[in-house]
């Protein structure tokens, strides 16, 4: 197939590009800068510069390109997100609203009959969902009177554009925190050698969670054979805490074990990111992805995954 991948020189837009050329599809990767473009062409893709945000200048670097399918990776985030607040989540959620509309016109311009979008599991709501496992019929996108509720909502938009363009199959891959190798934890293992990641007291939230190749690869297999109108929850085999996948990530690096704070001094630093790792728990299956899409992780728990890091 010809693919165009919008975000392809970003976290899980490097690896995905790798990916889709491995599985034989030809890719032209959408970068806002020209360093992110240069990055494209090195894995042997083409690449154009535009900003997704930008309509018209969006199309106009698209005019005559044809497509049989769009995958939207864009993002504003430079690192994972560890609190949804600041420019970098204002802007990405524009990204999933104001950028997934006009990446659903490029796609429909270029003759796509297929349009793949990320999402996150995130949009189940920040809130403690309890020991129940959280498959993708559970409602997802919907207000929870937290701050976070903007992120959640953008999370919705995205999917719901995708699944109603004319003519096109819309999926949406939910992924859960992506770790790895990288930009896609970088900034937390810095953070680890210096103590600078606390954890809360009592560990946190239960969470799923994805290596970054494995995100990658689910994202191939949702555009191989993903069902439109469908998501898919892109998770590994086991939940964990974030005290248990931080402990593991530290001792694999050969840093101290993170700081235990008291959750009050948390909610009080940093509101937001205390709401995603203390009040936010939850358990998400992925038995559909593995059943509809024909995968399956390579790294099935944080521990695997955490390994592959050194």
């Amino acid at each position: 197939m010809k693919v165009i991948v919008a975000g392809a020189s970003g976290t899980i837009g490097t690896p995905l590009v790798a990916a889709l050329k491995h599985s034989g599809h030809d890719v032209l990767g959408i970068s806002r800068t020209e360093g992110g473009a240069e990055a494209v062409r090195g894995l042997g893709a083409d690449a154009v510069v535009a900003d997704v945000l930008d309509r018209d200048a969006l199309l106009r670097v698209l005019d005559g390109t044809s497509a049989d399918a769009v995958i939207h990776e864009a993002t504003a985030l430079k690192h994972p997100p560890t609190h949804y607040r600041g420019r970098g989540i204002t802007d990405t959620n524009k990204l999933r609203t104001s950028g997934t509309g006009n990446l659903v016109e490029a796609a429909r311009l270029a003759g796509a009959k297929k349009f793949v979008t990320q999402s996150m599991i995130f949009g189940y709501g920040f809130v403690d969902h309890g020991t129940t496992t959280i498959t993708e019929d559970a409602p997802f996108g919907e207000p929870r009177g937290t701050k976070s509720d903007p992120a959640t909502a953008a999370f919705r938009s995205a999917e719901e554009q995708a699944f109603s363009a004319p003519g096109i199959d819309g999926v949406a891959v939910r992924y859960g925190f992506v770790y790895g190798p990288g930009p896609a934890s970088g900034k937390i293992m810095k953070m680890l050698r210096t103590r600078m990641f606390p954890i809360p007291r009592g560990e946190g939230g239960t969470f799923g969670w994805i290596y970054v190749d494995d995100a990658a690869a689910a994202t191939v297999a949702a555009l191989e054979h993903g069902r439109g109108g469908a998501a898919y929850n892109i998770v590994d085999d086991e939940p964990a805490t974030w005290g248990d996948v931080f402990d593991a990530m530290a001792s694999a690096i050969g840093a101290p074990r993170p700081l235990r704070l008291p959750q009050f001094m948390l909610r009080m630093s940093t509101p937001f990111f205390a709401e995603q790792m203390i009040d936010t728990s939850m358990r998400v299956s992925n038995a559909k992805a593995k059943a509809d899409l024909g995968w399956t992780p390579s790294k099935p728990t944080f521990r695997e995954g955490v390994a592959a890091l050194t």
